[in-house]
């Protein structure tokens, strides 16, 4: 485990605290106002144009294997019983149109530690004992942070929490709905259409279709509700800091998403919002 550890550190941790401080350190001489908020997100940009390739994969990857579901529902029909011959069948379509089954996994993969590590960084930056760390893993000395660097970001205090929003002021809480409203908008996006039932279709095949739907439909609910609720108390929990990092990770996350596949689940919004427009 120590050695995991330490390559964390080597790789993903220390890279992204200099980064980070470096950034700070440039505006900071520049005299730009809300320094350490325009470093995390300008920080976040540069991580997510990084794997912005990666992310790029992973999607392609999910469009594909959701166009050639009606190829699929094909030979599932072709092949009934027997699963060895559409196992067979299946390969031999994901290989004719250049899907790799396992090509979306890799990305998240590799992604993961990135955002960890960038989660770490900035949760540090509002503690003492944060700082400490922060400054054993810079790589020069003349870079150290000795206080916490002004936390005041277009009136909003980074280190503040929306759960202190008695003390605070209401207006804070603004700050994890937002966050809670864009993962919805990134969540919906990826939501697939469920499978058609056609006229040709058997009893047995329209039950099927009528099974998987039901299925689909549970699992993205829960995945278009349940994640936003989730991130959005997250970000009412956490300092200002680490909602500012997700949403410009969650907002260059939607713009990516729509290059590759559109507005996905979102199309039927976006097109009774112009039509009211």
């Amino acid at each position: 485990m120590q050695v995991i550890g330490d390559l964390f550190n080597a790789l993903f941790l220390a890279p992204i605290i200099n980064l980070l401080v470096l950034i700070l350190r440039i505006l900071q001489a520049i005299n730009i106002p809300g320094a350490l908020g325009f470093a995390i997100i300008i920080l976040t940009v540069i991580i997510r144009v990084i794997i912005w390739p990666f992310m790029a994969t992973q999607l392609k990857s999910a469009k594909k294997m959701a166009d050639l579901k009606p190829h699929l529902d094909e030979l599932k029909k072709k092949h009934g019983k027997d699963k060895q011959s559409f196992v067979k069948a299946q390969m031999d379509l994901y290989k004719e149109h250049g899907v790799n089954p396992a090509g979306g996994c890799l990305p998240s993969i590799i992604q993961i530690p990135i955002i960890l590590a960038l989660y770490q960084v900035i949760l540090s930056l509002f503690d003492k004992s944060g700082l400490e760390k922060i400054n054993h893993f810079l790589y020069t000395n003349s870079w150290h942070i000795n206080t916490p660097p002004d936390p005041q970001f277009f009136g909003v205090s980074l280190a503040d929490k929306p759960s202190d929003f008695a003390k605070i002021g209401v207006l804070i809480l603004l700050i994890p709905i937002i966050t809670a409203v864009l993962q919805f908008i990134q969540s919906k996006m990826m939501v697939t259409s469920p499978p058609k039932i056609k006229k040709t279709d058997t009893l047995k095949e329209k039950e099927e279709k009528i099974e998987t739907e039901d299925t689909m439909a549970a699992v993205q609910s829960q995945m278009m509700y349940m994640m936003p609720i989730m991130i959005g108390y997250f970000a009412f929990s956490f300092p200002v800091g680490i909602a500012i990092y997700w949403n410009t990770f969650t907002v260059l996350g939607i713009i990516q998403q729509h290059k590759i596949s559109g507005w996905g689940g979102m199309e039927n919004l976006i097109k009774n919002l112009k039509f009211k427009i």
